[in-house]
């Protein structure tokens, strides 16, 4: 069975620059230990058509399966870290979405 990789989309607004950036420092190292990689971030996204648009900072990474990224979430050096990010911002969603599998 193929085993597919997975986004995780972060959609949260900045209210405190020095306690985010205190996250920021320690989130690669922790995201590249579970095989992460960080793809994209927008401060000035647009969004077409909808009725509850995003709102702040969109964060784009993945990592090569589901229970890595699950791995990554429950690591308990991550959630003392994701203290910074939760008192620096105002998460409006943490989302997990699958890649499609290899089409025959």
């Amino acid at each position: 069975m193929y085993e597919v990789g997975v986004y995780m989309i972060a959609n949260l607004t900045v209210r405190d620059a020095e306690q985010y950036r205190k996250y920021e420092k320690g989130f690669f190292p922790i995201l590249k230990r579970f095989g992460g990689e960080f793809v994209t971030f927008d401060d000035k996204h647009e969004t077409f058509e909808g009725t509850d648009p995003l709102q702040g900072r969109v964060i784009i990474f993945k990592f090569p399966s589901e229970k890595a990224a699950r791995d990554w979430y429950d690591d308990d050096e991550y959630q003392v870290l994701s203290e910074f990010r939760r008192s620096g911002t105002v998460l409006k969603a943490l989302t997990l979405v699958h890649e499609l599998p290899p089409r025959p």
